[in-house]
This record gives C-alpha cells, sequence and structure tokens, in this order.
C-alpha cells in the first residue's frame, strides 16, 4: 500500500503530546511559585520537603510538577547541591513493589524485577541516593491509587529515610499529586505525623480567557503559521472551558489537525473541530481503559451494564452481572476473591469508587460507584475493545 504524504498543518505534532512539558507553564506562575517556597529548605538548610497537589484533570499538575524540578534542578546545581527527581505514575505502576522498582531504575535501568523484596528495594534506593550524596524528589502522580492499593507504607517509609538522612549523605523529598482534595484522608497516623499537611498546592480549573491563552501557545509551538485562525482558538478554549480542561483542549487541537491532514486541507476548519469533539473524550478514558487486561475489562463491563439509571449497585448484584458477562463472551469467571480483588484494582484506577453502606442499606456491603463517565459511554468503549481481541 502506497500512503499519500502531502504537507502538513503540524509544525511540530510533539508539542500536543501528553508527554511533552513546556518550558513556561501558561497560568501557572503562582502555583510554581508556591512550589519555591515549600522546597527552597532543600537547597538552603539541606532538609527535606514535601508538598500536596490536587485538582480536577487537566489542571497543569503533572506537568507544573515536572516543569518545577526541571527548573529547581538547575537552581540546586548553580548553588552547589546535587539533585534529582523522577516522575511515578500510581495507576500504571500500582502497588508499593512497581513504583520502588520505576524508582531505583531510575539509578540502575537493569535492576530485576523479581527476587528483591520491598525492604531490599528501599535499601538500594537509599544506597544510591548515598553514593551519588543526592537530594532525591519523588513525584507520585495519581497518589489516591497507591494509597487505596498498598496504605501509606512507602510514604512513611520516604519520610523515615528522609529523617535518618543528612544533605552530606543524600536525602528525599515527596510531590504527591491527585485529582481528589482529601487523598491524604486515605493515609493512617503514622504516615500523616511525617507529612506536612499544610503544604498544600491547589490547581482550579482553567476560564475561557486561561485557555485561550494556553491554546495560542500551543497553535503557536504546534502548527505551521496560518493553519489555524483565531476563531479556532476561541472555539478550543470554549468547548474546554466547560470543564476546565486544558488536556482536553489540546487533544482536541491534535485530533482536528489530523482530520485536516486526512482531507489534505491547509486549515484546521470548524468541522474539523467539531469532528474531534466527536471523538475525544474529556476523561482520558481510552488511556485508563488500555491499562486493563481482560479479566478487569469483563469485570467493569459489568458493573457498567449493571449500574444504567442506578446511583450505586451491591458487591453482590455486580458479581451477577459478571456472570452473565462472562458466558457472553466465554470468558472463565472467576471466584468470589478474584472478583474482590479486580473491584478494588478498578477502584485504585480511579474507575470506579467503592465504599460500605451505611443507613437504609440491609447488612453491610460494598457500595460501586461510577464517578464521571456515564456508563453507557464506558460500557460501548469497553464493548469495542473485548470485540478486537
Amino acid at each position: 500500500m502506497s500512503f499519500r504524504a502531502g504537507p502538513s498543518v503540524f509544525k511540530d505534532q510533539g508539542k500536543l503530546s501528553f508527554d511533552y512539558v513546556p518550558e513556561k507553564m501558561v497560568h501557572r506562575e503562582a502555583q510554581m511559585q508556591r512550589m519555591f517556597s515549600y522546597f527552597r529548605p532543600i537547597v538552603e538548610a539541606g532538609v527535606s520537603s514535601n508538598a500536596f497537589l490536587y485538582g480536577p484533570v487537566g489542571t497543569g499538575k503533572t506537568h507544573s510538577a515536572k516543569r518545577f524540578c526541571v527548573d529547581f534542578k538547575k537552581f540546586a546545581e548553580e548553588k552547589g547541591r546535587a539533585l534529582d527527581y523522577m516522575p511515578v505514575n500510581c495507576r500504571k505502576s500500582l502497588g508499593d513493589d512497581a513504583v520502588l522498582l520505576t524508582l531505583v531504575r531510575h539509578f540502575d535501568a537493569h535492576f530485576p524485577d523479581r527476587g528483591f523484596s520491598i525492604s531490599e528495594k528501599l535499601e538500594t534506593l537509599r544506597r544510591h541516593l548515598e553514593k551519588n550524596k543526592l537530594h532525591f524528589i519523588v513525584i507520585l502522580d495519581e497518589v489516591d491509587a497507591l494509597l487505596k492499593k498498598s496504605g501509606a507504607n512507602l510514604i512513611y517509609s520516604f519520610a523515615r529515610i528522609a529523617e535518618e538522612s543528612t544533605a552530606a549523605r543524600g536525602n528525599i523529598s515527596m510531590m504527591l499529586i491527585s485529582q481528589r482534595s482529601n487523598a491524604l484522608d486515605y493515609m493512617d497516623a503514622a504516615a500523616l505525623s511525617t507529612f506536612r499537611r499544610s503544604n498544600v498546592v491547589e490547581f482550579p480549573r482553567y476560564s475561557y480567557e486561561e485557555l485561550h491563552d494556553i491554546m495560542a501557545d500551543r497553535v503557536r509551538l504546534a502548527m505551521h503559521p496560518g493553519t489555524v485562525d483565531e476563531d479556532i482558538v476561541d472555539m478550543i478554549a470554549e468547548i474546554a472551558s466547560e470543564l476546565g480542561d486544558a488536556r482536553y483542549a489540546i487533544e482536541l487541537l491534535d485530533k482536528a489537525g489530523m482530520l485536516a491532514d486526512e482531507e489534505a486541507s491547509e486549515t484546521v476548519s470548524a468541522e474539523d473541530i467539531r469532528g474531534a469533539k466527536s471523538q475525544v473524550h474529556p476523561t482520558g478514558l481510552e488511556e485508563r481503559l488500555g491499562l486493563l487486561d481482560t479479566p478487569k475489562r469483563l469485570v467493569l463491563l459489568a458493573i457498567a451494564r449493571k449500574i444504567r439509571r442506578k446511583a450505586y449497585i451491591t458487591m453482590g448484584e455486580a458479581e451477577e452481572a459478571y456472570k452473565l458477562v462472562c458466558e457472553e463472551y466465554g470468558e472463565k469467571r472467576r471466584a468470589h476473591t478474584q472478583f474482590w480483588k479486580y473491584v478494588g484494582d478498578l477502584d485504585a484506577l480511579g474507575l470506579i469508587d467503592t465504599k460500605l453502606s451505611g443507613e437504609g442499606v440491609v447488612g453491610k456491603t460494598t457500595l460501586i460507584y461510577l464517578p464521571e463517565v456515564p456508563s453507557k459511554i464506558l460500557a460501548d468503549n469497553l464493548e469495542r475493545g473485548l470485540k478486537r481481541r
């Protein structure tokens, strides 16, 4: 097959990638300055610090944390302080062991994934910091997934390393990130006692004007001059301002540009934006579903189907629906204990919420909710993915 490779509206499509961290975080200057005030003692006093960043999806938490660490590393080095950092997405590296493996491999890319306990990995990390006389900032993104899955043991262990270390031997600080303002409530008293809860940075939803500025900046970086008119920037900002979500806005521009290229158009049109809107879901659903294996997809599909027109379902109702879904797709049904574990993993990934029943429900049972994605959209996405197996 031959491919048509004509002109493109994109100058540098990579500037619209989720992995791209801008040189300047537009309309996040106040948050960056607050982070500096919290972490400045690392350089000036040789002590560890921490911060909790929270806000809805698409408000710049992760990118601001990364941008801050890049700039703060330069600041520290100019002051003669060796500093490094590592971001870990706790939904992708689910559990203490996976998080630690990611951190240790930052220093030793060939460190084996089996054969070492959590305590041995912690000791290995400590030795690397001491050997390099390095202050290490650990960014735990979507930290509520870690706290739900494994509790706060790892955060407590990092805090103990910080307490026992000195600037001359290397030290560790933490930056915790969550969409939930109450994520620290999942920490037990011992961990909370080591974490300064007042070091909080809030990331509110972007306004229309802020999204307009962000998109104008990305258009300048990613698109050829003259391919995206001002009214298109206005349109994207208007759509995304309903959620205050810059990530959604950037995805809309990226998809609209691809649609324009498919039509060999020299400009991105309003129709391209409308087409992109029909294909891009603002919650990053596709990315999160991509983390699931088939058994977890079947459990989530069962929940999505059963919960339609309901605020919540019980664990028993979910398991009954799961039995029917397994029969439909010819898959072996897992036992109750394994089913319960899958539900816990889906909760940690933020695809569902669970809590114990209270008043109005007979007996004690686990109630399951869908926090953000409509059940029909979720079920449709899962069904399409299962058909492609």
